[in-house]
């Protein structure tokens, strides 16, 4: 059978072809985010106007890169309804309305084609649709009336399993390959990489990141961790090599993310990258980034397929990203480094019952892309008040560098952040010149752990549990990223927190697992500190032994990085030889701009792009809401743009009559500052006809 991609493929190398699309998620099966479109360039991207924008008319923000087939847009709304635009004009042709409000993000949609049979395969929350393309109604013969639960065959109870598909399938022949996002905390279920029937929805082949009996790598953790332990998930897509027929899959940490003393070991198969065969799920190699992930240091994106030169020979190769700023790269068939990696002995956890790995690997080249230890001298100097607050609060944590487990003593400083370095809007390859384009978050955050009572299954264990993380013992949350819930039974009824709490909303993944006991004890606790005792002999609740104090950022008394800039950077490092070719900010506040401190960089959320045409296209940074197109060999801006909203998405460009386009996801909403909206623009050339 004749792959619709190996068609697309070849569509996309004809120069003279009518349109050119964007057909899949990072633009082709490799990742690499690269066009050979030129029509829009170094000298007239000036010109870049406005050609059409649609609105969603929703708020909640935009995670979103479209597709682009046949001329056809399709996108995705916050609230995860999916739509079909013209490609040249903006207008509407359709909306699929699953009567489900999604309420996680949703980067991005699967296309399918077989003769006459189109469809688009999206994600809804826990479901997956598959949908007529040409007229977005469901395909009856899929699943069950036109979708699948991906609650369904984990081996665990399909209604206590929190997942949702964050990121798109993967289309292989007639397979189409799925992840999921899944709760930070336990209970969790397992991460398994599961592989459907495009036509019928039916499973084909599971690949169990958390190993079973008589499984490669079962003795990493204790032996019954595959009934219990969560996670190890991919949450963050992959990639497929069509002609070996390789599929690299990257895998985030395993739950809980900061404390292991429950599965001690190196935990295979969490913080891998795994190379299958996309046929089988058959393992033919993997690497293990971090052993015993106790920083929640996900592969936070796809990888990309890369060709290099060494030795005047190509060689093709994989290169994967990582929250804590490395480049790794590998041989595509049998996974050897590109380039020298060391492992280095780090300290141990001070935490009884923890094991923390006595060696973790690091990449020799190319160096990391955001810095790896905060001292005294990296401190900010924005104003002198400033920097004296972040001396003072500084000299209380511990700031020793990468792998430092966190304590019960102190805070612990990470940095880069758990939001990395690069995230999960992943790198750009320009096959040209062999640089890859990586941006970064460059700000410290800092926690802690502490203990829980012993056998408290209550409300405020339960609260101290699963909602700590992320709001903090004492319900102030963490501000932009987490807000507080102090107050939160007068601003929100009973039964609006009950359906956060079980669906989820943005960062906060879903806990339907709660029994009726378990979630109105919470709720009581939550809205008047009532800590009620429960005495189920059997809770779905997973009291942890240590809880996590939260992600917080290290701010300044003014909201701003307590760091010294740069706080973002957008990288071009020249894989070939492991050098940077450049390295710049990117983003500003606008405020502190206006009064002359500018170009400091933000935190970014969101991709980039490179074009034939000389061109890197970039959005995500949070806070001065810019589109910007930069000269893909020297960093140097050449347009920019403000967007309705923060672009927290990666752009596309495609070309629709001979016209090309570029267009961006501007939803915002990425932390409690920003407005939040869910607007797709797509800019062209002043007057370009084809």
């Amino acid at each position: 059978m004749l792959l619709f991609f190996a068609a697309i493929a070849l569509r996309t190398q004809t120069s003279g072809a009518k349109n050119l699309d964007w057909p899949l998620y990072g633009g082709a099966l490799g990742g690499g985010h690269y066009s050979p479109l030129t029509q829009i360039n170094r000298s007239n991207v000036k010109q870049l106007q406005v050609a059409w924008a649609f609105d969603t008319e929703e708020t909640g923000g935009l995670q979103t890169s479209p597709i682009v087939v046949h001329g056809v847009l399709y996108g995705i709304s916050p609230s995860q309804k999916i739509f079909a635009l013209d490609g040249a004009s903006g207008k509407l042709k359709w909306k699929f309305d699953s009567g489900i409000a999604g309420t996680q993000p949703n980067r991005g949609l699967a296309y399918w084609e077989n003769g006459t049979d189109h469809r688009l395969i999206a994600g809804v929350m826990n479901f997956v649709y598959e949908l007529n393309s040409d007229t977005g109604q469901p395909v009856a013969s899929f699943g069950n009336h036109g979708r699948i639960d991906l609650r369904d065959n984990l081996g665990r109870d399909p209604a206590a399993a929190s997942i949702a598909l964050t990121s798109p399938a993967l289309i292989y022949e007639d397979l189409f390959i799925v992840g999921g996002r899944e709760p930070e905390t336990l209970p969790a279920p397992p991460g398994d990489i599961r592989a459907y029937e495009v036509r019928s929805g039916k499973l084909r082949w599971t690949f169990h990141t958390i190993p079973h009996p008589g499984e490669y790598g079962y003795g990493t953790w204790p032996k019954d961790a595959w009934k219990t332990s969560g996670a190890a998930n991919n949450w963050a897509g992959m990639v497929l090599d069509p002609e070996t027929g390789i599929l690299y899959v990257p895998t985030g940490s395993a739950a809980f993310d900061f404390y292991g003393g429950d599965r001690i070991g190196d935990n295979l198969f969490a913080d891998c990258l795994i190379a299958l065969k996309a046929e089988t799920g058959e393992r033919i190699w993997h690497f293990q980034g971090v052993r015993h992930d106790l920083w929640d240091r996900d592969f936070p994106a796809p990888p990309v397929l890369v060709t290099l030169r060494r030795e005047g020979k190509d060689v093709k190769a994989v290169a994967q990203t990582t929250k804590q700023g490395f480049v790794y790269v590998f041989d595509r068939v049998d996974g050897s480094p590109f380039f020298p990696i060391e492992y280095q002995q780090f300290p141990r956890s001070d935490v009884p019952g923890e094991v923390a790995a006595a060696e973790q690997p690091l990449p020799l080249k190319p160096a990391p892309y955001a810095r790896q230890r905060l001292t005294e001298s990296l401190l900010s100097r924005r104003t002198p008040e400033a920097h004296r607050w972040a001396l003072e609060k500084f000299r209380t944590f511990r700031s020793q560098g990468q792998f430092v487990p966190l304590s019960t003593k102190q805070n612990t400083v990470i940095f880069p952040g758990f939001d990395g370095g690069a995230e999960w809007g992943g790198p750009a390859f320009d096959p040209e010149s062999g640089f890859l384009y990586v941006n970064s978050n460059d700000i410290a955050w800092y926690s802690q752990l502490a203990e829980n009572a012993t056998n408290q299954l209550s409300g405020r264990g339960i609260y101290r549990s699963q909602c700590t993380i992320c709001h903090q013992d004492n319900m102030a949350g963490s501000p932009p990223l987490s807000p507080s819930l102090i107050g939160i039974g007068k601003r929100s009824s009973r039964a609006a927190i009950a359906t956060v709490i079980q669906k989820g909303r943005g960062r906060m993944p879903a806990s339907p697992g709660l029994s009726s006991d378990e979630l109105n004890a919470l709720i009581d606790y939550m809205i008047a500190g009532q800590d009620k005792q429960l005495s189920s002999a059997n809770p779905t609740s997973s009291l942890m032994r240590y809880r996590f104090l939260g992600y917080t950022r290290f701010l300044d008394p003014d909201g701003y990085p307590a760091v010294a800039p740069p706080w973002g950077t957008l990288n071009a490092i020249n894989l070939n030889t492991g050098e940077y070719a450049w390295k710049i900010p990117l983003g500003e506040y606008p405020e502190l701009a206006a009064r002359g401190l500018k170009d400091t960089g933000t935190e970014n959320y969101g991709g980039p792009i490179v074009t034939a045409g000389g061109l890197l296209f970039i959005a995500a940074t949070n806070y001065d809401r810019k589109f910007r197109a930069f000269d893909k060999s020297t960093g140097e801006v050449l347009w920019e743009t403000t967007l309705p909203f923060a672009g927290n998405a990666t752009p596309i460009t495609y070309e629709v009559n001979g016209r090309q386009y570029v267009a961006i996801a501007a939803g915002g909403g990425k932390d409690l500052r920003s407005r939040s909206g869910g607007v797709y623009v797509a800019f062209a050339l002043r007057g370009a006809v084809p």
